[in-house]
This record gives structure tokens, sequence and C-alpha cells, in this order.
């Protein structure tokens, strides 16, 4: 039995990697093997004692020892309480600690940090100031390890709660929701880059098993991200509506007026809130022009035109913007912009326009969802029968799905938007008395293109 033991250490530590003059110690390396055997196969009753005693004895044996000793003190504290969880709960954070002392490569400050806060967290260890404090230090100390999803809305959401109790300002809450929603956004672009990357393959059915676990992966913590997204627009709420941001920049602008951090974001937070009437908001845009003439100025410019009627003005300056754009996902916003501004006046420029923007950007997936609007909004518009007609929701409906496979963060929507356009489409009993299943329905107007009947 113990010779067993030392063999599978053995080919165990090969993968994993041993601290060498630890792995000298026999004791060590059969509790190893014992603790982490019954880990994997979720016996972690059985798993904490040999674990404890690895642990103890030889902290930089392997890093199975914190892989492993994390579900089992989680494991622990779920089935214990009173003083024996808070027990459990401290040995937990002191294995945070530990790991970053003995496997510093394998973690990072940041990440022990916030697995710290969401410990205290998930168990009632600590208010709103605590939280805050912590995770506000993580993200200042180690910003690019500051992922967990959960922890970026808690990071959020225990200043505003300080906020609505008097103890923060209205400013700070601001500032933060940039920090966190830029952080979301540049973790959700990593993600649909990757997406982008393992679509065609999925498409043509060539994804090797681990790209397939990576694909799956990706979407999750895309879906995720975009769910917090949601969250913590939510939990702003009124706190961002013009009738607090004007008063709020008029109170600083002489002070901040030559900051050009603060004029940049002033100017995005009211055009994202759609304040772009207000006088405020062009005294900012004129100051932003001074300070740091640049595509944004250009859109903001001309926002301020479509905010007077002046739609040709307007997009000549969204234009304008798209050719002074060097980034191509910045580009891609920029001509999905344009877009909106042509869907009632001309759909088939605003298709053209939301092409350009998944051109520059292929999992820009608000683009594909409103060229999804635009084919169901012309369903009148393309066939000659009802029938024809109602094909195009078919159509519709794939375009809001490949919303949803290119940025998994707006799965949700694009699923609602798909289901919706899918109930106008033809019946089962339309297509059976039609004789069109498995059929092609060609579109003639401007969609152009054409359409498979599903078949029954």
């Amino acid at each position: 039995m113990k010779t067993k033991l030392y063999f599978t250490a053995i080919m165990f530590l090969g993968m994993m990697g041993v601290s060498n003059a630890q792995a000298q110690n026999p004791e060590c390396m059969t509790n190893l093997s014992i603790f982490s055997e019954h880990a994997k196969v979720k016996n972690y009753e059985a798993a904490y004692e040999p674990w404890k005693k690895t642990y103890e004895a030889c902290p930089q044996l392997n890093n199975a020892i914190y892989v492993y000793g994390e579900r089992i003190l989680n494991d622990k504290i779920e089935k214990s309480s009173g003083a024996e969880k808070e027990g459990y709960i401290n040995e937990l954070l002191g294995l945070y600690d530990n790991k970053l002392v003995h496997f510093s490569s394998k973690t990072s400050e940041g990440e022990t940090m916030v697995d710290k806060a969401m410990v205290k967290y998930d168990n009632k260890m600590a208010g709103d100031s605590e939280m805050y404090a912590m995770l506000s230090e993580a993200f200042t100390k180690d910003r690019d390890n500051f992922t967990n999803p959960k922890a970026l809305y808690l990071y959020f959401s225990s200043l505003v709660d300080l906020h609505d109790a008097g103890k923060k300002e209205l400013q700070e809450v601001f500032d933060v929701y940039d920090e966190v929603t830029a952080k979301i956004d540049e973790e959700n672009d990593k993600l649909t880059d990757n997406i982008a990357k393992l679509l065609p393959k999925e498409e043509a059915g060539t994804l090797t098993s681990k790209e397939k676990r990576s694909l799956k992966v990706y979407n999750s913590y895309s879906e995720n991200y975009g769910k917090i997204a949601g969250s913590i627009d939510s939990k702003l709420g009124k706190l961002a509506d013009c009738e607090n941001l004007i008063p709020l920049y008029e109170k600083s602008f002489e002070e901040k007026k030559g900051d050009v951090k603060w004029v940049k974001a002033a100017v995005g937070r009211m055009y994202s809130k759609e304040c772009t009437e207000d006088p405020m908001f062009k005294k900012l845009v004129e100051v932003q022009a001074q300070l740091d003439p640049s595509a944004d100025t250009y859109v903001y410019l001309g926002s301020l035109k479509k905010s007077s009627g002046d739609t040709n003005g307007a997009v000549a300056d969204y234009n304008k913007a798209l050719e002074l754009e060097t980034d191509a996902k910045k580009k891609s916003n920029i001509a999905y912009k344009i877009a909106t501004s042509y869907t009632k006046s001309s759909r088939s420029t605003a298709r053209s326009y939301a092409q350009k923007a998944i051109d520059a950007n292929p999992a820009n997936g608000r683009a594909y969802l409103l060229i999804a609007s635009l084919y169901a909004g012309s369903a009148n518009e393309c066939g000659s029968t009802p029938f024809e007609k109602r094909a195009i929701y078919w159509k519709a409906a794939d375009m809001a799905r490949q919303a949803g496979r290119v940025d998994p963060a707006l799965s949700g929507r694009a699923s609602q938007a798909a289901t919706s356009y899918n109930a106008k489409a033809p019946t089962k009993e339309m297509i059976f008395s039609s004789g069109m299943a498995g059929q092609t329905v060609s579109f003639s107007c401007w969609v152009g293109g054409s359409i498979k009947v599903p078949a029954l």
C-alpha cells in the first residue's frame, strides 16, 4: 500500500512541481498523496487531517496544498458553526497569506486580498466600510489581477451604500464607477477576442477538446461580466441622473476645467446619460476640444448637433471621428453610433455602418442586434405574401443569436430578441400549409439574401 502511495505521489509531483528540500520528508510525501487523492473525489472530510499535517510540516512542498486546502477548508466552514467555524475561516485566511509567501508565482497580492475579502463577505465578517477599504486597496495596488466579477460589484456596491449613509462623496462614487466599468470592459474585450478566434473553428467543427473547454470558460466569464455590469448600473441608479450630474459639474467646473481627465470623464458621463441638451454639456465639450482634440471630441460635437436637430452635421462630425480614430474597438463603437443615427431615415445605410462596426470589431454584439432590429422592422417591405413577409423574422433571429455568440455578455438580450423574432415568424402550421418546408425564401428588398425555411 505504501509503495503504491509513493508511486502516486511521484507521478503527482512530477506534474505539479515540488520543493526539493521538503520532498525529502517521506511523511509529507505520503500525506500529500493521501489528501490529494481524497480531495480529487471531493472526500474533504478524509482529506483534512493528512492535508493539515502536510501544510504545517512542509508548507513549501507543493502548490496542491493551497489549491486543495482552499476546497477542504471551505467544506469545513460550510459544515461547522460558532467558534469552530470561525477557526476554519481564520485558517483559510492564513492559507491565502501563506500561498503568497510560498507560491507567489501561482497567485498575486491583488488575488490574495480579494480572496480574503470574499471570505469575510460570504461569512458576514465585514461591514461596508471594511469591505470597501479592502477592495479599494486591492484594486489600487493590483488592478491587473483584480478580475473577480463578484468582487468588482462589491467594490462599487459597498461604496454606494456608504454614500447613501452620508459617509462618501458622490464624486468618489462616479470615479470608482468609471474605474470598475472600464475594468469590466477590458476583461470582456479580452474574452470576446478569444471567442472570436475560436468561433470559426466551432462552426467548422474543428475545435479540439481543450479549445472546447476554453470556449466554454470564455463564454461563462463573459456572461458573468455582462450580468455584473447590469447590476452595477442598477446600483448606480438615479445617482447618475442628469439632475445630480449637472449641479455636481457646475459646482466643480472652475476648479477642474484644466484637468483633462476630469473633463473627459464628465463629458463621457453626461453623454452616456443623455444629458447632452444641457448647456453644461456644451461647455464641457468646448473645453475638451481645447484640451484634447480627438475622435471622442468629434463624437460629442456630433451629439450636440444631433440634439439641435442638425442630423447631417452630426453625421459629418461622427464620420470625422471615424477617420481620426485608430483604435479598432473605438472605431467600431463610432460606426455603431452612426448606424443608430440612420435607423429611421435609411435602414440600408444603418446596416452599412453597423457592418463597418462589425468589420472593425467582430465582437461588437450590439451591431448584430441593431441589424436584427432593422430586419425585423422591414417585414412589410420584404415579401409579396404574408408568409414571405414573416420569413424575415427568421433572418432577424439568426442575427440576434449571432450577437450572443460573439459577445456572451449580451446573451440575455440576444436570446430575448431571438425568441421575440421567432414568435413572429411563420408557425409550423403556416410552413405545412405553404409547402415551403426546407425551401429557400429570397428577399428582393434592401435586406437582400435569403433564408432557409425550417424543415418540419
